[in-house]
């Protein structure tokens, strides 16, 4: 029952901020409760406040002991919905699926898939040596296992 109130305490509080999104909510054992965020335009550390609050305030310490962390995914983290490759266009993802691992950069999702865009060093047709070519390729969401950010310094 705890868990339910508080899962509709999150819901509230995520449709008064809808740029935001849910990739995570657990209730431990000891009601620890954890929430993942994420966001069309990222997490900043108000929206996690914001979100705290929202369960927080209307949970009653003295009828149910707790502990709250609201977090953002982490720049590392793998994608997880659909939802977090848009405004990830333009960035160079590693992307794993079952029968290979392809890196580049992201330039267009759908409702279905996204795709990939790098270049290729391949052997020339004709002759030795090697030629630079644009590779793209279309990647179902059912398809991939895990999608990650690549990060540069």
């Amino acid at each position: 029952m705890f868990k339910e109130k508080v899962k509709s305490l999150l819901d509230k509080a995520l449709e008064e901020h809808p740029s935001l999104f849910l990739i995570d909510f657990t209730v431990g054992g000891d009601n620890n409760i954890r929430v993942i965020l994420d966001g069309d335009s990222g997490v900043n550390l108000q929206d996690c406040m914001d979100i705290s609050r929202a369960i927080e305030h209307n949970l009653d310490r003295e009828e149910e002991d707790f502990s709250l962390e609201v977090t953002s995914a982490g720049a590392t983290s793998p994608l997880v919905l659909p939802r977090q490759y848009n405004k990830n266009i333009g960035r160079k993802l590693k992307v794993r699926t079952v029968s290979e691992e392809l890196e580049g950069t992201l330039v267009k999702t759908s409702e279905n898939s996204i795709t990939l865009e790098w270049k290729a060093r391949e052997p020339k047709p004709v002759g030795k040596g090697k030629v630079s070519v644009q590779k793209k390729q279309e990647i179902a969401f059912s398809d991939i296992q895990q999608a990650k950010v690549i990060l540069k310094f």
